[in-house]
């Protein structure tokens, strides 16, 4: 499908994700990947952190509210609670977590995972992959779009773990 894979080998395409024991026969999966040069304990408060704000476009998700640059400082997540808040609206849950590992949320029919890991000294593969059941007509267009927002969350999670890393 069209902009079903960026920034992911076929090895982690092929992986089993905790998203994917919530929808069975998807019409849409989709998968994201970045590399980041920090450790996954790093990388995951940025994670968990998505539960303040969508960290992607602001101006297009956010109502150009700015997602924080600087970590909350936020408790563990857990089943049940609300995913994240987009333009002051809070909005999906979490279904399952496994702190400093994964993350799986749904949101607007879609079910999505955060996998982080480690990818040698320093460094973690953060991955993405989203499944639903969208219709056979609109399941390519909510994959492009998907793939430019998501593209953009993993990238701003990257440089804002990466940079949390530097030394001040």
């Amino acid at each position: 499908m069209i902009g079903d894979r960026w920034g992911v080998t076929a090895e982690e395409a092929s992986r089993s994700y905790p998203c994917d024991d919530f929808v069975a026969a998807p019409t849409l999966q989709a998968w994201r990947g970045v590399t980041v040069q920090a450790p996954a304990e790093a990388v995951w408060p940025w994670v968990a952190q998505v539960r303040l704000a969508p960290y992607s476009y602001d101006w297009i998700d956010n109502r150009g509210r700015r997602s924080p640059r600087e970590l909350a400082g936020l408790p563990e997540p857990k089943a049940g609670e609300r995913f994240t808040t987009a333009g002051g609206r809070q909005l999906g849950r979490i279904v399952s977590v496994k702190p400093g590992e994964q993350l799986t949320a749904t949101i607007m029919g879609s079910y999505m995972s955060y996998v982080l890991v480690p990818a040698g000294q320093d460094r973690t593969r953060l991955l993405l992959k989203v499944v639903s059941r969208a219709s056979r007509l609109t399941a390519p267009g909510l994959s492009v779009g998907d793939l430019i927002m998501a593209r953009r969350q993993l990238l701003n999670l990257k440089r804002l773990a990466e940079g949390q890393q530097q030394p001040a």
